[in-house]
């Protein structure tokens, strides 16, 4: 299983919400370089960055941030946040990220999704499917699309995604424990299905059993944020799941 810390940007500041709400933000670190840095430094390969103000006004806006950590570092970055048009795949990649999440646009284009993942493949485009009480949420959390979050991901991995990462919004940045449930409804619906999914999992993971738990379960990666920044989860702490 795959361990990916989080970085979300503000404003051009590293920061966590809580279940995504943008008025509950902390500042963690005024520059997300550095915070990359001390990732890299602790063992970390893998980075998920979030462009919080893209989410929210629909177009990429932090694209210095990913050139800045992706010229500076060596991780391999997965970049969500205002990804709406093949243009602004095309500016990701060429501002170092190495993968890119599309969720709102999975929802609203779903053809133009389809076409990245016709264009770039299934290793390099990730299916987002967050959810609030069981139904998909876009537009930086704050639009409820109605659909039910494993028949999104079931739909979609049977056109081809491999990759999917699901947060449970009301577990996000609460530090209460990850949403084992949701998880295991996805990946029973997709064996199934006769399907095969790569799906990590976001979202309230608050300590190194929450990891253990999530890797029994099935799950390919785990995403965590507010745990390392809050240290209720330490990066040694993390370095044998690392490592394997």
């Amino acid at each position: 299983m795959e361990i990916i810390p989080a970085i979300d940007i503000i404003e051009g500041a590293c920061v966590r919400l809580s279940q995504g709400d943008y008025q509950q933000k902390k500042v963690y670190d005024q520059d997300p370089l550095q915070a990359a840095k001390r990732l890299e430094q602790a063992g970390c390969s893998r980075l998920h960055l979030v462009d919080l103000d893209g989410a929210r006004e629909g177009r990429i806006i932090n694209t210095r941030v990913l050139e800045r950590i992706s010229a500076y570092t060596n991780l391999v970055i997965d970049y969500g946040g205002g990804i709406k048009h093949r243009d602004d795949v095309k500016t990701a990649f060429s501002a170092g990220a190495s993968m890119i999440t599309g969720g709102s646009v999975a929802v609203k284009d779903p053809n133009q999704f389809l076409s990245w993942l016709d264009l770039y493949g299934s290793d390099r485009i990730i299916l987002g499917a967050d959810a609030r009480d069981g139904r998909v949420s876009v537009s930086g959390w704050m639009e409820d699309s109605g659909l039910d979050v494993v028949e999104f991901i079931l739909s979609f991995l049977k056109r081809g995604v491999r990759r999917v990462i699901s947060t449970d919004i009301a577990q996000d940045g609460m530090l209460a424990g990850p949403s084992l449930n949701l998880y295991k409804r996805i990946l029973d619906a997709v064996e199934q299905a006769g399907l095969a999914v790569e799906l990590t999992a976001s979202g309230g993971v608050s300590k190194i059993e929450d990891v253990a738990e999530l890797k029994e379960l099935g799950v390919s990666g785990v995403i965590i944020g507010k745990a390392l920044y809050e240290g209720t989860i330490s990066l040694e702490q993390l370095n044998p799941w690392m490592e394997e």
